[in-house]
């Protein structure tokens, strides 16, 4: 697939909705029994499919200014090349593990963590960043 420069505002809403659901069936199902490592697990699984919905967007459009965009790229990579530790650099050995030249500084980031702190999404930092990312993507690519 191509890089993408714009979606289509009902592909967006489609995402937007599953997102939505997911969260729907976390609350309805699990909420009350609340187990705090299965919430994170969950979260963290939801920031990768957020990014894999649209992982073929344009970098270059997406920015390196640490905006909501930047930051679910970096804890995909961070789950999946550092074992969970948030990592924004390029680690050694692995060339595609960090856009070059990305900014993320936590105080203006959602989650507001730090390089090597570990990467553990609740429900409520999933909302807050899913909402901003969406916002974001639609400023950008629509």
């Amino acid at each position: 697939m191509l890089g993408m420069q714009v979606y289509d505002a009902s592909y967006i809403a489609s995402c937007r909705e599953t997102i939505e659901l997911n969260v729907q069936l976390y609350v309805t199902n699990v909420a009350a029994d609340r187990d705090a490592d299965f919430e994170v697990s969950f979260f963290n699984s939801q920031v990768m499919l957020l990014d894999y919905m649209f992982v073929h967007r344009l970098s270059g459009i997406e920015g390196k200014d640490g905006n909501p965009l930047n930051e679910v790229r970096v804890l995909c990579n961070s789950l999946l090349f550092n074992r969970g530790k948030l990592q924004i650099d390029k680690l050694p050995g692995w060339p595609n593990s960090a856009v070059s030249g990305l900014k993320l500084p936590s105080d203006r980031s959602i989650l507001g963590l730090v390089p090597g702190q570990d990467v553990k999404v609740t429900r409520d930092e999933f909302l807050r960043l899913s909402r901003a990312f969406f916002r974001e993507l639609q400023n950008r690519y629509s």
